[in-house]
């Protein structure tokens, strides 16, 4: 859909202003709307907003009814957007979302590349009626290097607007706008680009899980938001029994396919969108789950280690089962702003010491004193 700021094409006050200037006056008002769009073009907090300043700068300022800057798709075959400044009662845009550039002055211009001068709407066939108004229109394609973003589209209520002096100025308006466009998306294309970096910096390379560092981060976090909340804060810390035996029987590649199978069951147990499933560290992993209670988080551990018994991935050394097993420590407490958030660590790790001394493919909770 199209966005505006409105003018009344009628009582068009700049136009008469224009109509009692001299030359040397219009060539400086041109002159002052170049310098104008050039701060709007570098100033702009947002390519939206910069496009409509703009529209909005030649309106207010010269006897344009419509100033539109009209953008392409990845293609080049359909128009997507359209930014406006003035009184356009009809657009293109506004029923379908897209314009198909084989249609009016503005396809025109989109398919040959080359600026369209149209001094009468009247007589131009491909005219597409934006304003019962409009008598003539200036079309120019806004081009970076090989790319074409779009169209700048200048519609006048006069047929004597567009001379030689007056589209020079839009001509340079054009390359402008196009070099706008093209800073703008590549700020987008790099912040795409950081906040993919950003997720890589925070996934394990191994098994696509949250890293060490992600779950530090997370857990502060978290430990935070519980205590203001006065809620719980559950911990689950996953070994995976007689790994070293696991790697020795049947190497390191064989290994690392069980760790990845292991990441993948735990994130099935992730249930809410606040919980995290971490590698903590070679063999281990950890699930932090907010709002579980330690019965809550005892009864998620145990049936993660089931199910991590019945996909019964092979292990041929293993002094506890013929498959791989699991041992699970299990902590929760109320986040206290004092301690900190090692705490809920320290106490995962006990009981998972504790899992490990009673046999392992176990969960045992953490117990004070024990």
């Amino acid at each position: 859909m199209p966005d505006s700021v409105t003018a009344d094409p009628v009582n068009n006050l700049p136009g008469q202003s224009w109509l009692a200037q001299d030359a040397n006056a219009r060539r400086a008002t041109l002159t002052r709307i170049v310098v104008r769009i050039s701060r709007e073009a570098l100033q702009g907090e947002g390519l939206q907003a910069m496009l409509q300043g703009i529209c909005a700068c030649i309106v207010a300022e010269l006897p344009v009814a419509i100033a539109s800057v009209i953008l392409l798709n990845e293609e080049n075959t359909h128009f997507v957007k359209e930014v406006y400044a003035g009184e356009m009662t009809l657009s293109p845009l506004a029923a379908t979302g897209e314009w198909p550039v084989g249609r009016g002055g503005a396809g025109r211009c989109a398919r040959t590349g080359r600026a369209q001068l149209i001094p009468d709407v009247d007589d131009d066939p491909d005219y597409v009626l934006g304003n019962s108004y409009v008598r003539s229109e200036y079309l120019v394609p806004i081009r970076h290097g090989q790319r074409l973003h779009g169209v700048l589209n200048l519609e006048s209520n006069r047929t004597d607007f567009f001379d030689a002096e007056s589209c020079a100025v839009f001509d340079a308006v054009s390359y402008l706008v196009a070099a706008a466009i093209h800073f703008a998306r590549m700020a987008d294309e790099l912040r795409l680009a950081n906040r993919k970096l950003e997720r890589i910096s925070m996934s394990d390379g191994l098994t696509g899980i949250a890293n060490r560092r992600c779950f530090d981060e997370r857990l502060q976090a978290d430990w935070a938001r519980q205590a203001a909340r006065n809620e719980s804060l559950a911990l689950l810390l996953v070994d995976a029994d007689a790994f070293k035996l696991l790697n020795d029987a049947s190497g390191h590649l064989y290994g690392d396919e069980c760790l990845r199978e292991l990441a993948r069951v735990c994130e099935g147990f992730a249930e809410s969108d606040h919980d995290l499933v971490a590698r903590f560290g070679g063999e281990e992993l950890v699930l932090v789950l907010p709002g579980r209670s330690l019965a809550q988080a005892s009864d998620v551990a145990e049936r993660l280690r089931a199910a991590v018994e019945a996909v019964a991935m092979p292990h041929p050394d293993s002094p506890v089962s013929a498959h791989v097993t699991i041992s699970i420590g299990v902590s929760a407490l109320v986040p206290n702003a004092t301690q900190p958030p090692e705490t809920l660590v320290a106490m995962a790790d006990r009981a998972l010491y504790s899992a490990k001394l009673q046999g392992r493919n176990r969960v045992q909770v953490y117990v004070p004193g024990r």
